[in-house]
């Protein structure tokens, strides 16, 4: 009977580490020709159109985001609207929305 309950709580653990590990497979930024693509894992699917991005900007800041890392960059987009990724070549990312809307505001 002393064994059940480590059972339980090793299988409380395994679902837990599923989720996690889930979450970091399938967290993916993908650029189309005016979109950009962010998913993480099962609930969190945002399309944001590059035109609409604003101002590009570091970030540590540790909310609730679709970024793996701290090492960040905050999208602000639309009037109000922003968002935290943490891309694997900040650079690179920050460059490639440059090519579709060369209005950005970059603060790297």
């Amino acid at each position: 009977m002393a064994y059940q309950g480590i059972w339980v709580g090793l299988g409380i653990i395994l679902l837990c580490s599923l989720l996690i590990i889930h979450v970091f497979a399938t967290t993916i930024y993908q650029m189309d020709t005016d979109t950009l693509r962010i998913t993480s894992g099962f609930f969190f699917h945002e399309c944001i159109e590059i035109k609409s991005i604003r101002k590009v900007s570091e970030s540590r800041n540790i909310l609730q985001s679709p970024a793996l890392s701290l090492d960040r960059i905050e999208l602000i987009y639309n009037r109000f609207d922003s968002i935290l990724l943490s891309p694997r070549d900040k650079a690179g990312f920050v460059a490639e929305l440059l090519k579709r809307n060369p209005t950005i505001e970059v603060q790297l």
